[in-house]
């Protein structure tokens, strides 16, 4: 009677193919791993060039523009000159304050307005750890209201059963409404910049 395969201790074919296998895509992992990491390296080190770049183009902007109007109020220019000067600086800085290279300078460009709905991140996400920022503030910003969502309407509840005599006044009642309508909008707002950086969220 044959013994079966492996059974003292070694490893039959079928077995030694599947260990040799496992180990080739285990190695095939940690090479990806290692190039993944590589590239991410590289990219983040070009990166930093470019937004070097785009800050000494921003600063030489400024002082050109400061050197032009300090050269028209002196008479040293003159006024045909200074206006395709003008043009030309106006030109330059609609590339980098609107171009694709205007993320290397969001920080500096986004409003109060979209801060006090999106959180301090910015709206274009060209890298990884800045897509995993937005994702990790709207996370953040989920459970923060989410102790407000049911500390609000239990409070007003309590209040109309201990003080309100089973009435709601309106003022209260129209500032949750308010409260809710500047939630959803938050939480919308947030969840398009998601997916327009590739996220997979789904809406409400």
């Amino acid at each position: 009677m044959e013994a079966p395969a492996g059974a003292n201790g070694g490893e039959g074919p079928p077995e030694r193919a599947v260990v040799e296998e496992s180990a080739r895509l285990a190695d095939r992992a940690r090479e990806l791993h290692d190039a993944a990491a590589a590239l991410a390296s590289r990219t983040s080190a070009d990166e930093d060039s470019l937004r070097a770049r785009a800050l000494a183009l921003e600063s030489d902007l400024r002082r050109l523009r400061s050197s032009l109007s300090t050269a028209i109020k002196n008479r040293e220019v003159n006024p045909t000159v200074a206006e395709k000067v003008e043009e030309e600086l106006d030109r330059a800085s609609y590339a980098l304050s609107e171009g694709d290279a205007a993320f290397l300078l969001a920080g500096k460009t986004q409003g109060k307005f979209l801060r006090m709905f999106l959180g301090p991140v910015n709206v274009r996400a060209a890298r990884k750890d800045v897509q995993l920022k937005v994702k990790e503030e709207y996370n953040n910003y989920k459970d923060r209201t989410a102790i407000l969502f049911v500390l609000f309407p239990s409070t007003l509840l309590l209040l109309r059963s201990w003080i309100w005599d089973g009435c709601f006044p309106i003022l209260p009642v129209q500032l949750y409404q308010v409260w809710l309508l500047f939630l959803y909008t938050s939480l919308a707002l947030r969840e398009n910049v998601l997916r327009a950086n590739g996220s997979d969220i789904r809406p409400w």
